[in-house]
């Protein structure tokens, strides 16, 4: 086996290493201050004015590393893309929220305008450009696919989207977002070196940025990724998971994030239902462990052992 398959890993963890006690400094001069909610978890509150954005670290390092594989793997490029745009649009809300003080952010028509426009993008340069069939892998069929038809595209939209906000809704609690998604970046470049899909630098690279980016977010967190780092991380599953054909693996590595989103939904619904009931103390579903005494690096090892668990199954389901 050739080893040097390894080094972006390196290389994104060294430049997200470096970059950390630059970044944050620069950030905390900005005022890049998360505020929290009043209502919230108490324990929380202390965690304002912690700067976030962090992202940009994140992406800087998936960024540079990748620039010295694209000649040789052109097949990143589209991964490279959706990460960036996404994390783009995650860069103008967190911009708009934390600088401008809009406490909304990007409004929810500009957000979900800018992400059909990166998905749409994305779809055009997978039909036009790649060699990579619209078709998905089936998980423990032996290695029967789907083909989804005229289907195919608008399951993307759903598929790419309803990952990036499920990633999104993950990213709560330090080090949340980013234990988990080190892991799925893993699954995914054991497939990528194992079926030499030529993605292998990119899904490295993640991998390595998210290393670096944990030494400052792990409990107690200095710096949050921000919907700049939870929105490309998103973009960068669902893309991956396109370019090796396996979106249905997202259900099964990805579960946390699945979980995550549908908390939220099936909170919102009951409590709109039956005029302000809840089935969970607080959603998304990390906030409700933790107001159920759950220690924050409590729900995040779970979360995490949940996931390597998730990964070894969507392994053998090859």
């Amino acid at each position: 086996m050739d080893y040097r398959i390894f080094v972006p890993v390196l290389i994104a963890f060294a430049l997200s290493a470096i970059m950390g006690p630059v970044v944050i400094p620069i950030l905390r001069k900005l005022k890049m201050g998360q505020t929290e909610r009043e209502e919230g978890v108490q324990s929380h509150l202390k965690k304002a004015g912690t700067p976030t954005m962090g992202g940009v670290i994140i992406l800087g390092s998936i960024a540079l590393t990748s620039v010295f594989y694209i000649k040789d793997y052109p097949k990143i490029i589209p991964i490279l893309f959706v990460t960036l745009g996404f994390g783009l649009i995650g860069f103008l809300d967190d911009y708009l929220k934390v600088v401008m003080k809009r406490s909304d952010g990007l409004y929810p028509k500009q957000k979900m305008a800018l992400q059909i426009l990166v998905t749409a993008v994305f779809a055009f340069y997978m039909v036009r450009f790649t060699e990579v069939p619209l078709t998905w892998l089936i998980p423990f069929s032996g290695g029967q696919y789907i083909d989804w038809g005229i289907l195919a595209i608008p399951l993307m939209f759903i598929v790419i989207i309803g990952t990036v906000n499920g990633v999104n809704f993950t990213d709560g609690l330090d080090g949340l977002a980013s234990s988990v998604t080190v892991l799925v970046a893993t699954f995914f470049t054991v497939v990528a070196i194992g079926t030499k899909s030529g993605i292998e630098p990119i899904t490295c690279a993640v991998v390595g940025a998210l290393l670096g980016f944990l030494l400052f977010n792990v409990y107690p967190a200095s710096v949050f990724m921000g919907d700049t780092g939870s929105l490309a991380l998103g973009g960068f599953v669902a893309s991956t998971a396109y370019m090796l054909q396996m979106p249905l693996f997202i259900v099964i590595v990805g579960l946390i994030y699945l979980i995550e989103v549908l908390s939220v939904m099936i909170q919102v619904t009951y409590y709109k239902k039956t005029g302000g009931k809840r089935i969970f103390k607080m959603a998304p579903i990390h906030h409700h462990f933790e107001l159920s005494g759950w220690s924050e690096t409590r729900v995040v090892a779970v979360f995490s052992i949940i996931t390597a668990i998730l990964c070894l199954i969507a392994l053998m389901a090859l």
